[in-house]
Order: C-alpha cells, then structure tokens, then sequence
C-alpha cells in the first residue's frame, strides 16, 4: 500500500547545540531532495549539502540520506535532513519542505506507514512507541525485542498451530459421514491440549512483557493510620501524601511513579479500609478496592497486633498478584528489621518513618519489576493480553464443543474466532478504530 501525499515532520531535537532532523516520506521525497541538493541524490549516501530557502537563503548546513522505497522504514521514498538541532532552523526546514510539496504529518504517521506497506507488523510498531517512551533500561531492551519480532515470532507459532488445528477439524465437516470418528481422533485433543499449553505459557510471558513496558502497579492498603501514606512518601524520597494522626486524612487514590533501580512503579495509596457513614471516605475505600483489583503488587500495610487479621484486606486481589505484608512502626516496637514468610505470604517488618528495613522492601519490588527481563524477554501491551486471553476462551469452548453435537461446527467456529482474536495482536486482522487509537499515541514524527 503507497500514500499519494508525502509528510514531514521534525523527528528528533536535541537543543540548540545539538544534532535534529525533518524526516520526510512519500512520492515528492526525491523530487524534495533534488531541490535541496541541486541534483539527483546517491541512495542510502550520505551528502553533506546546504539547505537554502525559495530565496536561496541559507537555512542550514547538514547532511542529506535518501533511501528509495520499498528499502526505506515505511516502505516509501524516505528523505532525512540532518541539521543542527536548533528548534528555530528545524522548523525553518520543515516549512521548506512543506513548500515543496508536503504535508505535516500526524503523529505516528512514518510507522502507521510502515506497518500499513508491511515493513512492520501491529505488535513491532506498538513497540517502536515503547522504545522511545522506555523509562527502565529492562523496559528497553524488551521493547527492541519485540520491535525485532521476538514476540510476534511467537505469535505467529501458536497461530501456525491453531490453522493446523482448524484445518484438520474442518475437515470432518466436509465429509460429514466420517464426522465422529473423525473428530474422536486422539491427535485432535492432544493438539488442542498442546496449543493451550503454549497459549498459557505466552501469555505468562506477556504478562510480564506488560511489566517490563509499563512497570508494576503497586497497591498500598490497609486500615487507617497504618502508615500507607508514610510508605509510599519514604518509597518516593519526597512528601507526596498529607500524613496526620486523624484516621480517614487519605479520602481518594494518590499515584506516584517511583523509579528503583531502572525498575519504573506505579504506586497508588489508598484511603484506609474500614466501615465508615462518611459518603466521600466511603467513595475512597470504594476506588481503593478498584485500585486493589487491578493491581501486580498489593502491598499490606499493618502492625503486629493487627497483621493476621488485616490478610483479609487481600480479598479482590488478582489471582497472579504478588501479596507482601509489610509491618510497619516497628520504631514504637521496639522491634528489627527483617524478612520471613507468615502465614504464606512474604512478611517485611520495617519502619517507614525512619527507613529502617526499607531498602529490602525495595528490592523486593524491584526484583519483581524486572522478573524474567533477561534474554528473550519482549515488551508487550495490555490489549495484547486481553487478545490472548480471549483466544484461551476460545480454545476452551473448543474443547468443550468437541464432546456434543455439531461438535464440527461448533468448534470450527470458535477456533476461527480464536484465529480472528490472535491476528488482532500483530495487525493480521484489526479495525480503523483499533489503528486510529494506537498511532495516535506515538510522537509526532515516528
């Protein structure tokens, strides 16, 4: 697919004593390069030349790349202008240009582009924008992963099984007569079986990528005054959270983004958890357990006299969510800082207030954060796990499909379902809607 406008667009900036660029991609790009260079330029060559105005005023002095389409990242005739990174001569280029025949691109127009001319597919553009929005040096070597097309690699395996699997069902429905002893072939349920088990174990890699992308999110909960709002200030080095001795002080969830390690968290305190007739506490503990639902972490805030009873605060946490109980105040204690498993969960006694203990709570969070971020592991989106999750419903009624009547039909149907749900990640199958929502949160000029 070709685009009969060409777009430019500044794409890197470095300040004024540094190194920019305006990309430029379409039709016009060679004809936009001849004019700044005066004559027809070598591909993928690197021309040192003057930029120069309509008046022929000198607007720059930079270097000029031309890579024809299709070798080119969108596929296109691609035109770079590498200049001084001045944001006034930047944009006098780009305006030249715009003279000259394009357009101001929309933001991720160039990978849009790319994926639409098929020299990306949906998950590695995804990952072109996590790469340059990484805030962990874990988080970007798994977004260049799957900008290299570790995870689409694995998607396309499982989709390569699933087809197999569809076409050896479909098969029964076109020769209706051997339909039941054909779909009670063993291989079907051991294909099926094994196509599930893959499924699960990316899945638990995609997890985990949406770790690496996006960070943790830590739930910080417990009964007023246990010192949520104390931990999360210590865990942040500043004072974000009000802290008083009132119960109730915390009424909604305050967020913060902490970095330990390179490791990126998402901290949210929560209002305290308890019965109350305050209709604005009540809304609090209300977003609190929202908060809790959905978080990776939950972290327990508590004292000793308190700490077997408060576990049932626990309750609503996602099933694959790491529990940590924290025992907090053990300044007033009189107690040491240490680490041990109670009641099965991991169990930190610590101080917020003086620190004592909290490097070993933030390691924890840390080693969690960069679970799995060794070689192989790739970037992933939450979107890309409710897709994969919707193919493991589908995989499901599969199998349920296979042991009642119109067990052909009914399991070739929800297997092309799954098939339409695994295309989503990697673009095989997406809307206009699903691509507008995605490019439009790239940068202007990727």
């Amino acid at each position: 697919m070709t685009h009969d406008d060409t777009i430019a667009a500044i794409a890197t900036g470095a300040g004024a004593a540094g190194v920019g660029a305006v990309r430029i991609s379409g039709p016009k790009a060679g004809d936009i390069a001849r004019a700044f260079l005066g004559r027809d330029p070598t591909p993928r060559h690197a021309h040192f030349a003057a930029f120069r105005d309509g008046d022929g005023e000198l607007i720059d002095r930079g270097i000029l790349l031309y890579f024809p389409g299709p070798h080119s990242y969108t596929g296109e005739h691609v035109l770079e202008l590498q200049g001084h990174g001045s944001a006034v001569l930047l944009d006098a280029l780009l305006r030249r240009a715009i003279v000259l025949g394009a357009r101001l691109a929309r933001p991720g127009e160039f990978t849009e582009r790319a994926f639409l001319n098929g020299k990306l597919d949906l998950a590695q553009a995804e990952a072109v924008a996590d790469v340059v929005a990484a805030t962990s040096e874990a988080g970007a070597r798994a977004a260049l992963r799957s900008m290299e097309g570790v995870f689409s690699a694995r998607v396309d395996e499982l989709l390569a099984e699933l087809i197999a699997l569809r076409v050896h069902i479909e098969a029964a429905i076109d020769f209706p007569e051997e339909e039941i002893d054909f779909l009670a072939d063993p291989v079907i349920g051991a294909n099926l079986a094994t196509l599930c088990a893959n499924l699960d174990a990316l899945l638990v890699e995609t997890r985990r990528g949406v770790r690496l992308n996006d960070g943790i999110a830590v739930a910080i909960v417990g009964r007023p005054n246990a010192g949520k709002s104390s931990l999360l200030n210590a865990l942040a080095g500043q004072e974000r959270a009000i802290v008083t001795d009132i119960a109730g002080t915390t009424r909604d969830v305050l967020r913060e983004t902490v970095t330990i390690d390179g490791a990126t968290l998402e901290l949210a305190d929560t209002a305290g958890l308890r019965d109350s007739d305050d209709v604005v506490e009540r809304e609090g503990i209300r977003r609190a357990r929202a908060q809790l639902e959905r978080c990776d972490v939950a972290l327990l805030v508590t004292d000793e006299a308190h700490a077997r009873d408060d576990l049932a605060f626990f309750e609503g946490t996602p099933a694959q969510a790491n529990r940590i109980v924290v025992i907090n105040k053990i300044d007033l204690a009189q107690a040491t800082a240490h680490r041990a498993e109670r009641d099965g969960h991991d169990t930190l006694w610590l101080s917020a207030r003086t620190g004592d203990g909290l490097d070993a709570l933030r390691a924890i969070l840390r080693d969690l954060a960069t679970a799995g971020a060794g070689d192989g592991a790739f970037s992933a989106r939450r979107r890309h796990v409710v897709a994969l999750e919707q193919v493991r419903d589908h995989l499901e009624r599969t199998a349920d499909a296979l042991h009642g009547s119109h067990a052909g039909e009914l399991a070739a149907e929800e297997l092309r379902h799954a098939q339409q749900a695994l295309g989503e990640v990697t673009g095989a199958y997406s809307s206009d809607d699903l691509l507008g929502a995605i490019f439009s949160s790239f940068c202007i000029g990727k």
